[in-house]
């Protein structure tokens, strides 16, 4: 940590602290109620020191020291507001003046991230964003040699089935998490699959802009972040799309849907949709036939925050899973989605790794006693940080699941016309 630039606080506090913010700060009873609606404070045993309201102690008092703070009190505040909040908004629902904490604890990560103060993993993200337009600093070559790869074994199955790339004035852009080509290579193949058989006129782009994933956002670097989404908002002027639909992912479509319109001045000229929806609306229309609840185990679901409760996705998610699954057991006792509890895993707490694993295992021990209560093997959740957080949680809680996205379901269901299909 170098030298803290305190007038660069003040004048940020001068000039970015909103009236969202600012408002909460001032109106914040301190009354706790917001105390059980956080998965941190739950699974800590009841500690004081983790009700969502006592967590915002260090912005107020920042505010009232004008910014003039010390290393040492910095460091503090980063471990509570990296390292104690997932920005879920969960707290927010229950809270009786309806107070935006995690846009408190956002605006107080701005704060540290310039003064360079952010995890190691987050910090790298925003380095390979800055650097290749993708977090995992995956080459443009890479990318399009694995899309190309994945057509390939695609249309072993499928004959006439492609992946496009750069197809001018398609209907629909397609961008995916970069853990997909670098660990997932096979959810492109189940995505183009789907939209081949539901007759999407689609594309994916071959520049940057193609990763949705935004880290940048969670680490509090605005720069980077409104780098990002603008790369994707020039690849979909660039082809003429009237849709730019984001993979299962959580934060990818909170970020491009509602927050790109704030970071780049104005309203998007395409409309963004999340798998989920994509889905949902290919079976109900009939676009794409399945064989209706044809996964028969006992099977859960995940919300996403940033699907459910921040995305508007919740009855989505849930039609999906009726659909397709014989043996739905929702989660109790929040079962409409809006309420359920975060799995711990966002909020940048995966890349974030490290020190901070513990931590997120820790603060998962409330979805993974809801997983484990609704006796189900496998848990359905369409975020790839829900993912990987809930196959931790079962490794760590022994809760003998198995977890998978919606693409591998729908992918099981489809029901694919034998004049598709590869002649034997």
């Amino acid at each position: 940590m170098g030298q803290i630039d305190t007038a660069l606080i003040k004048k940020t506090l001068d000039e970015k602290l909103n009236a969202r913010v600012k408002t909460g700060l001032d109106i914040c009873a301190r009354c706790a109620l917001c105390a059980d609606t956080c998965h941190f404070y739950r699974a800590s045993g009841n500690d004081p020191q983790q009700v969502p309201s006592y967590k915002i102690r260090w912005l107020r008092e920042l505010i009232k020291r004008k910014g003039k703070v010390d290393e040492d009190f910095l460091k503090e505040m980063y471990e509570t507001v990296y390292g104690q909040c997932t920005m879920c908004r969960r707290c927010s629902l229950f809270c009786p003046f309806g107070i935006d904490i995690a846009s408190i604890i956002g605006f107080s990560r701005t704060l540290l991230a310039q003064q360079g103060i952010m995890p190691e993993g987050l910090a790298k993200a925003v380095e390979n964003y800055l650097a290749s337009g993708n977090q995992m600093a995956i080459t443009d070559e890479d990318w399009i040699e694995t899309v190309k790869w994945m057509e390939e074994e695609l249309q072993e199955e499928l004959p006439g089935a492609s992946i496009p790339i750069d197809k001018q004035g398609a209907d629909l852009l397609y961008t995916v998490n970069a853990r997909e080509p670098k660990f997932y290579p096979m959810d492109i193949q189940l995505a183009a699959k789907i939209f081949y058989l539901a007759g999407e006129d689609w594309t994916v782009s071959s520049k940057p802009g193609w990763d949705d994933t935004n880290l940048a956002m969670f680490a509090g670097h605005v720069q980077a972040a409104t780098h990002v989404v603008d790369l994707t908002r020039q690849r979909a002027l660039e082809l003429g799309v009237k849709r730019v639909a984001i993979t299962e992912c959580g934060h990818a479509f909170r970020s491009l849907k509602f927050e790109a319109p704030v970071w780049l001045g104005g309203p998007l000229p395409f409309e963004v949709v999340h798998s989920v929806d994509l889905f949902a609306g290919y079976i109900r229309s009939g676009r794409i036939k399945i064989r209706e609840q044809c996964f028969t185990e006992p099977v859960t679901y995940q919300d996403p925050c940033n699907v459910s409760r921040n995305g508007g996705l919740a009855e989505q998610g849930r039609y999906l899973m009726k659909k397709l699954c014989a043996d739905f057991r929702d989660m109790m006792p929040d079962h409409n989605g809006n309420y359920n509890y975060c799995c711990c895993g966002g909020g940048g707490f995966i890349p974030m790794a490290g020190p901070f694993r513990e931590r997120r295992l820790t603060g998962g021990k409330v979805k993974a006693d809801q997983i484990k209560a609704t006796g189900a093997k496998f848990v359905v959740t369409p975020c790839h940080n829900c993912y990987d957080q809930i196959r931790d949680l079962s490794e760590k809680y022994e809760l003998g699941v198995k977890v998978v996205q919606f693409k591998e379901i729908i992918n099981d269901c489809l029901i694919i016309p034998d004049e598709l299909k590869a002649e034997e």
